[in-house]
């Protein structure tokens, strides 16, 4: 299997209990998680070795970040220890019209203060086969931004397919801000995902498509799709499509371009939703698994799209899922039966 390498921020999620309201919690859930720690667990469990490399500090809040990722199997080698705090985030579970609530406590993280001499890259980057990163990770910090550079040009030097889930997060930053740094990095990837409005917000390009009214049409990404294949040169461009029926019911489905063919996945209906936090990030990781291993763009996109419906299903931001059960779900077994 391969070697492959994500960059970001691991995070602590504070969560009531079910669907209980912040206000009336006396406690909360500690879950680890974070966009390419998420994308890294994924990767872990279909057997690959998965690096993730962030800055955590040395005690032991940022301690349990670590083992975090360690209990499922990422490799924790290029994580440097220092900096102050380990970024949190408070996550409340909506349902039916009620929708999920996210509130950032992340400022002066440990890797958002990082400076690039903590890492590494060519060292990191060497023997590799994949590194993955998110629009979140430059939005962190100007810091966090200069490093995304450094870590996608070692990768170019080591010959490694790149990966960008553009992700934009408003909380974190303006769309100004985000194309003026988003894409220059465009040039360093091969495989981009991302959404109708990331494309817009974080690289200015608009679909033909009414998303908000549920109006998921296909036809209307081909246009984006060829446009940012000509502009950036990446190899694959790919979108997941949701439709949002409540906070417990939504359609999902993806599509994928290679700059010849367009291939639209089957549709799922997930209801109820469990937790959909780092259900994108679950999409990604299927996407790098099935790109690495399988024949067709057509068969990665269906693996992506299965282990992404199955996230939906588990609390938490990880994909616990294997290969096996994925590749189950692709193949049409849907039902839920127990397996006896």
């Amino acid at each position: 299997m391969a070697k492959i390498v994500t960059l970001g921020e691991i995070m602590l999620r504070l969560s009531p209990e079910g669907n209980d309201r912040f206000i009336q919690s006396d406690s909360f859930r500690i879950i680890p998680g974070g966009g390419e720690a998420n994308v890294a667990v994924s990767l872990a469990n279909y057997g690959h070795e998965a690096y993730f490399v962030s800055k955590l500090p040395k005690h032991e809040i940022g301690q349990i970040a670590l083992n975090g990722l360690r209990r499922y199997g990422v490799k924790t080698d290029y994580i440097a220890r220092g900096g102050d705090r380990v970024g949190l985030y408070y996550a409340e579970t909506g349902a039916s019209m009620r929708p999920s609530k996210v509130i950032y406590d992340r400022a002066h993280s440990a890797i958002a203060e990082a400076s690039p001499e903590d890492f590494d890259f060519d060292h990191i980057m060497e023997g590799a086969q994949w590194f993955h990163w998110s629009g979140i990770t430059p939005a962190i910090s100007d810091q966090a931004a200069e490093m995304t550079r450094l870590a996608c040009e070692a990768a170019k030097r080591h010959g490694v397919t790149v990966s960008v889930d553009l992700n934009f997060r408003k909380k974190l930053w303006t769309s100004e801000k985000a194309i003026s740094v988003m894409r220059p990095l465009m040039k360093y990837v091969d495989v981009c995902i991302g959404n109708e409005e990331d494309a817009q917000l974080c690289l200015g390009f608009k679909p033909d498509a009414d998303v908000e009214g549920g109006k998921t049409d296909a036809e209307g990404y081909y246009g984006i799709f060829k446009g940012m294949m000509e502009t950036f040169g990446f190899k694959y461009v790919v979108s997941t499509l949701r439709e949002s029926l409540s906070a417990s019911h939504n359609g999902w489905k993806a599509l994928i371009y290679d700059g010849k063919e367009f291939y639209q996945s089957k549709h799922y209906d997930i209801m109820p939703i469990i937790d959909r936090v780092g259900g994108g990030d679950s999409f990604s990781g299927g996407l790098i698994h099935g790109l690495l291993t399988m024949q067709t763009q057509g068969e990665a996109l269906e693996f992506a799209v299965a282990a992404s419906a199955l996230k939906h299903t588990i609390p938490g931001d990880f994909n616990l899922v294997s290969a096996e059960e994925v590749a189950s779900l692709a193949g049409g077994n849907a039902s839920g039966r127990v397996q006896r």
